[in-house]
């Protein structure tokens, strides 16, 4: 499948800048960035995309096995890095997005040289010990406000939202772990 049409990519900016790759977090898509993108273009090329099941992605290309963890979104973005060759790109997150370049990072080095992180979160689901992410009643709401706004035709969206949930909950049952790479990744900050 082609990449680009897959994950709706648009290119635009200084096609000499250093590259900068905008990506959404979720429930949103590449629009969320419409007021962001004048401020970079002058000086920077700009990527943005749709993950699958948002925006004008390729919806057919949903599975559940793909996608049941954020390693099928980071391995999109490291797919959609390739097919752009892109190096030592600075890669922006929104919310899910920030861990999601962490695992595209640590998976493609030199396609991704700075991650800047907008509203990441270590987890994503409240439980006993945590409050700070979604309640399950959040949950709930979100699942049935998705399947109204999509109707019919919304079956991978919603599929997304079931596969997210699982997958966030679990995210932060293992992030002891990850909390270094965490702290300190990037090696450089800014933009420049």
């Amino acid at each position: 499948m082609d990449v680009a049409r897959r994950n709706n990519v648009t290119v635009t900016g200084n096609p000499h800048g250093r590259t900068v790759v905008l990506a959404h977090g979720f429930g949103c898509d590449q629009n969320m960035w419409r007021l962001t993108v004048p401020a970079l273009a002058e000086d920077y090329r700009v990527v943005l995309f749709d993950y699958v099941g948002s925006g004008r992605s390729d919806a057919s290309a949903f599975t559940e096995d793909h996608y049941a963890s954020l390693d099928g979104y980071a391995r999109d973005v490291v797919e959609v890095c390739e097919a752009l060759d892109l190096r030592d790109a600075i890669f922006v997150g929104h919310s899910v997005s920030a861990m999601v370049g962490v695992l595209a990072a640590g998976a493609a080095k030199e396609r991704i040289g700075a991650l800047v992180m907008v509203a990441p979160s270590p987890r994503y689901i409240d439980d006993a010990d945590y409050a700070g992410g979604f309640s399950a009643e959040d949950i709930d709401e979100l699942l049935a406000s998705l399947s109204f706004a999509t109707g019919q035709a919304g079956q991978a969206p919603h599929a997304v939202v079931q596969a997210l949930t699982g997958l966030l909950d679990s995210f932060g049952d293992g992030l002891d772990d990850d909390t270094a790479v965490l702290a300190t990744w990037p090696p450089t900050s800014g933009l420049a």
